[in-house]
């Protein structure tokens, strides 16, 4: 689908981003066998907004080639407004990723490891991006790994918080 969307449209990694991220609604409904929509839409809604992120910073890598082909991308559109329009995009990724938390019931790791290091990461991303340079764009597109390894230990953080604070009293005390 994506290759077709960047002959018709400017905004392939819109529907790359739907594509890639249907996992986060397909995943919640096999684990919890059903959806809840309010917590995996905003998740769903992350995960497209931080793929247009670092697909676009990705794109200006082949910009010269797509233009040659006649083909079309966000890195195109958005041209030397890239990084102030993935500012955009990065403020939603944070804000929805924490609006899914919310809606979940995550507690205070979660929040301060998104808010905190995630936009310190993007931050970082969009300061640091070159978009007239593709090794620099391809660097900075692999620094999503590390972007995606700090949601996981946001949620890991956050499990653990809630297993060391949260002491089950219905377990039996031993007798002595």
């Amino acid at each position: 689908m994506y290759p077709f969307m960047k002959r018709i449209t400017y905004w392939p990694q819109l529907f790359l981003g739907l594509a890639y991220n249907w996992g986060a609604l397909a995943g919640w409904s096999a684990v919890a066998g059903s959806i809840d929509w309010a917590v995996a839409l905003p998740l769903y809604a992350a995960g497209v907004s931080w793929t247009l992120v670092y697909d676009t910073v990705y794109g200006h890598q082949d910009k010269r080639d797509d233009i040659a082909a006649g083909v079309k991308s966000t890195s195109l559109l958005f041209g030397d407004n890239t990084k102030t329009v993935l500012s955009g995009f990065s403020a939603a990724t944070i804000s929805l990723m924490c609006l899914s938390g919310y809606m979940n019931g995550q507690g205070l790791p979660f929040f301060l490891t998104v808010a905190g290091a995630g936009s310190a990461h993007l931050l970082w991303q969009l300061k640091s991006v070159d978009i007239n340079n593709p090794s620099v764009c391809w660097r900075i597109f692999k620094s999503n790994a590390w972007f995606g390894a700090i949601i996981f230990s946001a949620i890991l953080a956050d499990l653990a918080y809630d297993r060391i604070t949260n002491t089950d009293d219905t377990e039996e005390q031993p007798s002595l």
